[in-house]
């Protein structure tokens, strides 16, 4: 087993501690948290949240975590489950630059299980760090997330599932060996078929994220517990790299461990929306508003991604993946307000209609030559009397590569967002997280509305 990469990826884990990493990881670690946190609490009241939430507490089980956004606990497998559904129930969480959606199963199943173990802050921001470190590498050398989804028609995330066993277990303090079964065991317990993507109302889309979590939590309980997998799950013949992996995958999944945070790729989002989306949005209102665009006036908007993009996004029946949806609204209203909920009740403003068939998407080429899985835009606005205007947006808001975010930006995100909560507080506590003694101090701070 020695020299294998689960063996390798465990012994790092188990060597991990806050005091080795870097100031700017820790805080954008916290960041993370603090966000994925308020995601969960703001999906709680979102079908997909309000299902989860239903389900965990018709479940018996010791009160071991907090259900964010009420007073109910359950335990840290099901709040787990609960938590990373919310979390990602309405597109308001945090994405990667790798793709996909690594906090709402990798946060969720690290406070679940920190909390269960009256963990300190900083074994909370060591574990998430880790985290990050091992699913993103892991989707990384699966060959992406398209990638995984062209070939094998699995949505990446899933692979969060045993970065989420791997924080568990650094939390639960294991020996290497114990991480690799737990590995294993997270390997059964977690899958996802692209086809959820057809669904209509975002409920199995959010699901999955919970259930990776919970498999992530379950996992390191269960070889807690003594129950054993494939000692090394990633390499072993017929293992995770032969089902999923690209050429390399075991280089890919160790190189840069300890120097490289993939949580530092974490982007921000600042529009309830599927993360393609973010760019079209911003380019098409900076164009309207700087040009003083009626929107009476607009005879066609033509959006340009890359393909791989266009594809995630075009003509959805969901609709805060569809980008018709979507930007017809962002004109109508000006922008897309974090507290408003727009459908269904925009269906039958008579402008919707007319101003979404005007909006077609096609592959741009520039930006298919030089970003084929990036979220850039190029947006053109024409209108009645001729005019022609463009706005390419490479990064949305909150993108990592345009510099990630500030306490600002996130207090200002939670206020607009949930203006009736003390956001305050809950950036008070993960700006402090280091220095929290249990991490039950912080979930406290999410409970329902009095």
């Amino acid at each position: 087993m020695n020299g294998s990469p689960t063996h390798t990826l465990a012994q790092y884990a188990a060597s991990t501690s806050l005091e080795t990493i870097p100031e700017e990881v820790r805080e954008r670690a916290k960041q993370v948290i603090l966000d994925e946190m308020a995601s969960a609490h703001f999906g709680r009241e979102r079908p997909a949240g309000t299902l989860a939430a239903r389900y965990v507490t018709g479940l018996a089980g010791p009160p071991e975590a907090r259900v964010l956004g009420t007073s109910l606990r359950a335990s840290a497998p099901l709040a787990a489950l609960a938590n990373g559904t919310a979390g990602h129930a309405d597109e308001i969480d945090g994405a990667h630059v790798v793709g996909g959606h690594p906090g709402a199963t990798l946060v969720h199943a690290a406070v679940a299980m920190a909390e269960r173990q009256s963990a300190t802050g900083g074994e909370l921001l060591n574990a998430v760090v880790l985290g990050y470190d091992v699913g993103v590498r892991l989707i990384e050398a699966c060959g992406g997330l398209f990638g995984v989804k062209e070939r094998h028609h699995l949505n990446s995330d899933f692979l969060h599932a045993i970065g989420a066993s791997v924080a568990c277990s650094r939390l639960l303090g294991f020996a290497p060996g114990r991480y690799c079964h737990a590995m294993a065991l997270a390997t059964f317990q977690a899958n996802g078929l692209c086809a959820l993507f057809q669904e209509r109302r975002h409920i199995s889309k959010a699901f999955c994220n919970g259930q990776y979590a919970m498999a992530g939590v379950s996992a390191a309980l269960m070889a807690a517990t003594g129950f054993e997998g494939s000692d090394d799950i990633l390499g072993d013949p017929h293992g995770l790299f032969d089902a999923w992996g690209a050429d390399g995958a075991s280089e890919t999944v160790t190189r840069g461990l300890g120097l490289d945070f993939a949580v530092m790729g974490a982007n921000f989002k600042f529009v309830r929306a599927g993360y393609p989306i973010h760019a079209p949005v911003e380019a098409a209102v900076s164009l309207v508003a700087r040009h003083r665009i009626d929107t009476e006036s607009i005879s066609a908007v033509e959006v340009g991604m890359p393909a791989r993009a266009l594809r995630v996004v075009d003509y959805r029946r969901m609709h805060n993946i569809c980008v018709q949806d979507m930007l017809a609204v962002a004109l109508l209203h000006g922008g897309l307000r974090l507290n408003e909920t727009y459908f269904p009740a925009v269906l039958d403003d008579p402008a919707f209609a007319p101003l979404r068939a005007r909006i077609t998407l096609v592959v741009n080429p520039l930006l298919e030559a030089q970003a084929p899985d990036g979220r850039g835009a190029v947006v053109t606005i024409r209108t009645q009397d001729g005019k022609t205007v463009t706005e390419r947006v490479d990064h949305p808001r909150g993108h990592s590569t345009r510099g990630g975010v500030t306490w600002d930006d996130l207090s200002a995100k939670w206020r607009e967002a949930e203006p009736d909560q003390d956001a305050s507080s809950w950036i008070a506590g993960a700006r402090k997280l280091e220095d929290l003694e249990d991490v039950g101090h912080l979930t406290g701070l999410f409970t329902e509305q009095p």
